[in-house]
């Protein structure tokens, strides 16, 4: 372990943010890292657990109190290569991760988990800083194929992972840039691009062939990719909204989310929006936001409103407003249904929960959304009589997930079996679908979820996938 008494000695201290009325003049990262002392002293409160929760938390397996020791210790270096043989990319990770590690830490129980997040994005990002970050070519190649659908983490893990084992990888990438939605999803004043760019580089100087503005299923068909790869990795996202069903839903400003957080990436890069923009430029300066959804795609849209100059920004959500505190005894060292407050709410938002809508006002365009509350009982919402209201609204944000991936294009061409819930057919064993020569992985075989989920599906499917083509594998799992 770190520090024998360390946990005793020392309370939790994570990185701070920088204040809001400064942060919301741009849309860079603004969280302030800790300095390298105070790194070494908070990973000297890491247990060394004989049953590690956090590994439990953890959905990459990440080994935690092996690097927060080597961090203590001062051993960089060493830290940084216990930390990617588990993790393609932590600077990902330590960045838009929720942190289930720290949730499940045993100091959690008394509210003073190790600062695991932290440590992992300062490891990785002095990595990069120290130079010891480099591509990794295998020296020899096996002279098979594989292509990849989709650039995002589950996609990029799986190619990193293929071409070190020393196949031929393409990835195909129907936007014009490489990283799915953590490119044109998650706002950059969570995760700066850049981030995606120096990865790029470093897998193609490992063998990795990008061939972006190329969607699979209506620039060239799946039958081609079968025709020209002994394997094909689907690892898309679960990009199909979910719809608001109520009257006025159809008006102009009645947008999805990630239309919204798209365009703002776009601008950002220096991009023509409108190219990718067939309704218009969207934003929210001056208007009245409302955000259907509270979860991380809703907070998103929250930063990203007040960025804009929104006059007034409400997020709504159906389900009742969780508790403040979690009871540690039936929760942990699972992860916690609380309230939660991100940053980007405390740059300023009304939140409203147990809110079901009912139409949107408006004639040519919406100006207001009809709302009334809700109880809860026994798992069964009923309106609250009486309750009726209206908010003012200029512009409504639909962040309420999604129902699975798209079935258009390249989902019906490659004729795959679904689940039950639309996503596609395959199991966490060897992630192939019922044709053998595809495998699925991320969100279009498991549904919407975390980058961290992502990255362990892309890993897992690659050594499944080395496996199949090789009949044996070194690819960790």
């Amino acid at each position: 372990m770190g520090k024998e008494t360390g946990f005793l000695e020392l309370d939790r201290k994570d990185r701070t943010y920088a204040d809001p009325k400064e942060r919301l003049k741009h849309y860079k990262e603004f969280v302030i890292p800790h300095a390298e002392g105070d790194l070494k002293a908070q990973a000297s409160r890491c247990m060394n657990c004989g049953i590690p929760y956090c590994h439990n938390g953890c959905p990459v397996n990440n080994i935690i109190p092996d690097w927060n020791h080597l961090v203590y210790e001062g051993d960089w270096k060493n830290a940084l290569e216990v930390l990617h043989s588990t993790n393609n990319f932590p600077e990902f990770t330590g960045r838009i991760c929720p942190a289930p590690c720290e949730a499940s830490c045993t100091l959690n129980i008394t509210d003073q988990p190790v600062t695991i997040k932290s440590i992992e994005c300062a490891i990785v990002d002095k990595g990069w800083q120290e130079g010891w970050i480099a591509p990794q070519v295998p020296a020899t190649r096996t002279g098979k194929t594989v292509a990849v659908v989709g650039s995002g983490p589950a996609g990029l893990a799986a190619a990193q992972q293929l071409a070190r084992a020393g196949h031929s990888v393409t990835v195909f990438e129907k936007a014009d840039r490489i990283g799915g939605l953590l490119r044109y999803g998650i706002p950059d004043f969570k995760m700066e691009k850049h981030l995606i760019n120096r990865r790029g580089v470093q897998m193609e100087a490992e063998g990795v062939q990008f061939r972006t503005s190329v969607e699979v299923g209506v620039n060239i068909s799946i039958d081609s990719l079968k025709e020209n790869f002994d394997a094909i990795v689907l690892a898309g996202g679960a990009e199909d909204p979910r719809k608001l069903e109520i009257p006025g839903a159809e008006l102009p400003s009645v947008r999805p989310a990630m239309e919204f957080l798209t365009q703002q990436n776009k601008r950002n890069a220096g991009d023509d929006e409108l190219r990718a923009a067939p309704r218009g430029s969207l934003t929210a300066t001056g208007k009245h936001v409302i955000v259907i959804g509270g979860g991380d795609t809703g907070s998103d849209c929250v930063g990203t409103s007040n960025r804009q100059g929104a006059l007034s920004v409400t997020q709504l959500e159906i389900m009742p407003q969780p508790p403040e505190k979690e009871d540690k005894a039936l929760t942990w060292p699972n992860w916690p249904l609380k309230l939660r407050t991100s940053s980007s709410h405390e740059e300023g938002v009304v939140r409203e929960f147990a809110i079901l809508t009912k139409r949107v006002v408006g004639d040519n365009d919406v100006s207001g959304l009809e709302c009334v509350r809700v109880e809860w009982e026994g798992g069964k919402m009923k309106e609250v009589p009486g309750s009726e209201f209206t908010l003012p609204a200029d512009l409504i944000l639909l962040a309420m997930g999604f129902v699975g991936p798209k079935k258009q294009g390249l989902l019906d061409q490659a004729g795959v079996a679904l689940d039950a819930r639309g996503n596609v057919a395959a199991n966490v064993v060897d992630y192939v679908t019922s044709d053998a020569q595809i495998f699925a992985c991320g969100d279009m075989r498991r549904g919407q979820s975390l980058v961290v989920w992502a990255i362990r599906e892309g890993r897992q499917a690659a050594r499944a996938v080395d496996l199949a083509l090789m009949g044996k594998t070194e690819l960790p799992r």
